[in-house]
This record gives structure tokens, sequence and C-alpha cells, in this order.
């Protein structure tokens, strides 16, 4: 089939006249590439479920691909999860163009599939909607976001009936199920109307007050807390709302928002990368700390699974992703009762550095791959064996401090930052003290992290390929600092001087990591929601008694300058 005839058969089931007037207009114009771009291969279940730009064609995100994975989803749903047809799924959107589209073409699905759907009838934030899944005991769910994606990005999470979301075999079962389908007109559904009247179609509005009280419940009013003030934005996402009836129910009241990011708005008119970790995603949020005196300034990222944190110093220094881990994995700890098998668990390209506080608090320390997929269905097989989970994180500032939600919540993830810096303030102290009483304890963990951007149709394969050199020609040295190990995810296979070997321990993944003399790290991966490589640093210096400690800190940080330049212009093949 040549190229013009598969766009035409897309536009044969496409029931969006955008994106059929899309494909159209290439084909008058003769455009083969651009046709080509869009029809090289199809969106591959990632990191986060589904994952594009929007358009029209396999390779994008558009009614007909969200049709299709729906009609897959329920097919597999039906055959796997007892009782999927009076269970149901949950269903969420963000605010995103077309989310409300992609929200009603799946409710549509599943209730022609004679899967019964809950909705919350507006937008809601993420950790919502994994809330929602495990307190109705559905069997599933989706959310309609592209999370902290650029504006031309949508995307489709998918959820599974212990409230995590999907990981093998259940993604590959949803993809050979989407695989079988013949053209998406051919898709039963029911519309909206006829799925009310079948009682097909059900609120989960009453969810959100419960969410803000679970959340709020986790913090004690009772404790010594200082007055603190809060500078926040929710950068035009979908967590304002219950960012802030979380916090009031919690106790605090002291929150200024940045109002021009307030409003859930998807075309976000005032930042172009609505990421907290992008570079100048948190220059509002920062001048009205400034302006309102604030002792901490929080963003959520647009769909609230995210968190990132600055503290007033004498400007605003931003936390890493690790920073915040660390901070909370040790206060959760040290707060936790009750309980002799605690576990928490990181992914391996966060910190080491959780290792030795989980071992002070004589908590076992877990490492999975990337992504709270992983995390999470991690945590639930630990506590099938007898464990209490008590936290998990990425440095990508995604933070799972609750069961109540088996993903990221950057919700109550903020909320427990919060109040952990008002008991501080009760005490004198700061996060910023708090985080060098751990270097103190545990030694001083340098990190860094550095993203190259791909672009075209072959972005994929460009970054595959840049994995595929460190792989192939592993460096003997990466700062001047030996490499002890090589660990390929990818083949499952280490090396180290004396051979190579075979293990086993985590999933294939296309990530390679050095060991280095020193405790030092580093790591190389695609990313699993854009067209990024990325690659991450760790450089050690340990605690020792009558070293000190302001040198140390300079030694590691100057190893780890040394690490990126080494091995990023390693790769410039």
């Amino acid at each position: 089939m040549s190229i013009i005839d598969k766009a035409r058969s897309w536009i044969e089931q496409d029931p969006d006249p955008e994106t059929r007037r899309e494909l159209e207009v290439l084909i008058d114009r003769g455009d083969v590439a651009a046709l080509e771009e869009r029809f090289a291969g199809e969106l591959q279940f990632g990191t986060a479920g589904l994952r594009g730009l929007l358009g029209a064609g396999p390779t994008r995100m558009n009614r007909v691909t969200v049709a299709r994975v729906t009609a897959g989803l329920c097919t597999w749903l039906k055959q796997e999860v007892p009782e999927a047809t009076s269970r149901g799924i949950c269903v969420g959107r963000d605010a995103r163009p077309n989310s409300d589209v992609f929200e009603r073409d799946v409710v549509e699905i599943a209730a022609g599939a004679g899967i019964p759907v809950w909705t919350f009838g507006d937008v809601v934030p993420t950790p919502v909607l994994a809330f929602a899944i495990l307190n109705l005991r559905a069997a599933g769910g989706v959310m309609i976001t592209a999370s902290h994606n650029p504006p031309g990005y949508n995307g489709y999470k998918v959820y599974w009936e212990n409230g995590a979301q999907i990981i093998p075999p259940n993604d590959r079962g949803i993809a050979d199920a989407i695989q079988r389908l013949s053209s998406a007109v051919e898709i039963p559904r029911l519309s909206i109307d006829q799925a009310r009247a079948n009682g097909l179609l059900r609120t989960a509005d009453h969810l959100r007050d419960d969410y803000i009280q679970r959340i709020a419940s986790e913090v004690s009013p009772n404790e010594d807390r200082g007055e603190v003030r809060i500078a926040y934005t929710a950068l035009h996402g979908v967590a304002e709302d219950t960012f802030r009836k979380v916090l009031g129910r919690a106790g605090f009241e002291d929150v200024h928002s940045v109002s021009e990011q307030a409003a859930p708005d998807g075309s976000f008119p005032t930042v172009a990368f609505p990421n907290p970790e992008e570079p100048g995603a948190m220059d509002r949020v920062l001048t009205l700390a400034r302006q309102v005196d604030a002792d901490v300034a929080i963003a959520n990222d647009p769909d609230g699974d995210r968190v990132a944190v600055a503290v007033r110093d004498e400007g605003f220094e931003l936390l890493s992703g690790n920073d915040i881990g660390i901070l909370l994995a040790d206060d959760l700890l040290r707060r936790h009762r009750g309980a002799a098998k605690r576990v928490v668990i990181s992914t391996v390209v966060s910190s080491p550095m959780l290792g030795p506080v989980a071992a002070s608090h004589g908590a076992r320390w877990e490492q999975t791959l990337t992504g709270h997929k992983w995390i999470q269905n991690r945590a639930i097989e630990l506590e099938q064996e007898g464990f209490t989970y008590v936290f998990g994180y990425e440095e990508a500032l995604g933070y799972a401090p609750s069961p109540a939600v088996r993903d990221k919540d950057g919700i109550s993830s903020a909320l427990l930052m919060i109040d952990m810096a008002s008991r501080l303030k009760a005490r004198g102290h700061t996060l910023l003290d708090a985080r060098e009483a751990l270097w103190r304890k545990h030694g001083f963990f340098a990190d860094r992290q550095v993203s190259v951007g791909f672009e075209g149709a072959d972005a994929h394969a460009q970054m595959n390929a840049a994995v595929d050199h460190f792989r192939e020609q592993p460096p003997l040295k990466i700062g001047g600092q030996p490499v002890l190990r090589m660990l390929d995810l990818g083949r499952q296979v280490q090396w180290t001087p004396g051979g190579a070997t075979s293990f086993t321990e985590l999933a294939p993944s296309n990530t390679v990591i050095f060991e280095l003399q020193g405790g030092h790290r580093a790591m190389v991966r695609p990313s699993g929601t854009e067209p990024k490589l990325k690659y991450y640093f760790y450089a050690f210096a340990p605690a020792v008694a009558r070293v000190d400690f302001a040198e140390s800190k300079k030694q590691a940080l100057a190893t780890l300058k040394r690490m990126v330049e080494d091995l990023i212009r390693s790769n410039d093949c």
C-alpha cells in the first residue's frame, strides 16, 4: 500500500474533521515526507502509556488512535480482570486540547464494550484518578494527559486494577489486542446518553473530596509548627483547586498563587515547556515568592503528579529531584511507626544516597527501572511478602508517599514538604539545614542530569544508536575515575575488568550504567516520554570525621563536572 493509500484509508475511519482535513491537504500537496512521518510506525506503550504530538496518523495522538487503544484495552480487561463488566473503569482528563474529546471517545467505546465508566465530569489531577481506581475497586483506569510535555502533545495513561500503571504482560496484551482490530469505524460505541440510560456512565466526583480528606489526614496539625508562607503555581494545569483544599484541610492557609497560571489552560500561554525541571518554568512563582517573602515556592506540573520545591535562603534555592526524594524518605522513615519490615524504593537513575538513609532507619532499599509503574508494582509484590511500603521516588520530581495513590503524587508530596518545612521552622531550621545534616551523616552526593534533544522521525533510532555506542565501546575511565562495572540493562549483561556475565535482576531496558571507583556513577538512556537522551551523574564524597565538609563538597562537584564533560564528549559521534 502506497503512502497515499495509507492516508486515504486512515481518512475513511477518522471521525475528526480536523485531522481528516490535515491529511487531505498533505495529499493534495503531494507532501510525501510529511505523510511518511505520520505513518512511520505507531505510538507504542512507554513509560506513561501513550504520548505524542496531536495530529493525524498512527504516530500521532488523535481520535482514531484513542479509539483503537480503548477497544484493545477493553478486550484485554474483559479477558484478564474478573468482573470487569461490573467493576468498570475510571476515566479522567486534563485541560489540554482534545482531552475532553478523547475522554468522550473512551466513555463511548468502553460503554459499547459493556464496561461501566466512572467519570469526574471535569478536569481532574492524575493522583485523584489513581486514588479513585483503588477506592472504587475498578478494573482499570485511563487518564487523558500529556503531563509536563509542551502544548502540542497529548497522552493516554493506562492503569490496572491494582491502581498502578501497566507493566508486562498487560501492556503487550493490550498492544496485541489493538493489532487484531480492523477499522476504527467498526468499533462498537454507545452515545453518552445511551451509556447513561443503560447505567454504564457513573460519577466519581465524590472521590475528589475523599482524596482531599485522606491526603490531608496524613499530616498531624497537633505537632509543633512554625508559620510558613507558600508561593504556588499550577503551571496552567489542573492541580490548583485540589492543592489549595488539601492544604486548607491540613491547616496551611498562607498560600499565594501565581494568578495568571492558576486556571487550567492547555495552551500554556505563559510558559513554553510546562515542566518544573525546565529552565524558566518556575520564574513567575519565584518572583512571587520574593514579593510575598515566602518560606517555600511550590510548583506542580500540569496534571499534578510532580512537584518542584524552592527554599528561601539568601535568595531562593531550587531543590533537586533527589534532594526532595531523600528529604521525604528520611522524614517518613523517622516518623513511621509499627512496622519492622519497611521498604523504600527508587529507580536506578535516582541517587544512591537512599541506600544509606534507609539503612540508618533499619529499612530495606530497592531499585527498579525508571517510572513509577515499576516502583508501584514492585511495592505491591513486596507488600505481599510482608513488607510495609513507606515511600518511592524517581529523580524527575516524582514522589509516591502514600499507598492510597499507586502512582507519583505531586499534591501529597507538596503537602509533606510544606509540613516538614513548618516543623523545621518551629525549631529555627529550614529544609536546607535538614539536607546538610543528611549529607554530613551519610556523605555528600552531588548529582546532575543532562538532556540532549533529538528531532525528526528517526529521533528514537538516533537515541538508540547513541546508547549502542556506549555499550559497544564502553569507556575505561569517566572524568578520570576508572570504570569498575558497566551494567547493560538492555542486553542484561554486566561487564567488569574480569569479563562479562549475565544478570536478570531487572527487566530489560535500554539503559547503560557505569559504576566508578570512589562510589561515583554515570548513566545514559533514552527518555520514555520525550525525544531526549538523558544522562545522569552522581559524584560521592564520604562523610569522614575530621575532614573539612566544604572541601569534600568542592572535590565532589569538581569530579562531577569532569564526569559530565567527559561522558557527553565521548558520545559526540
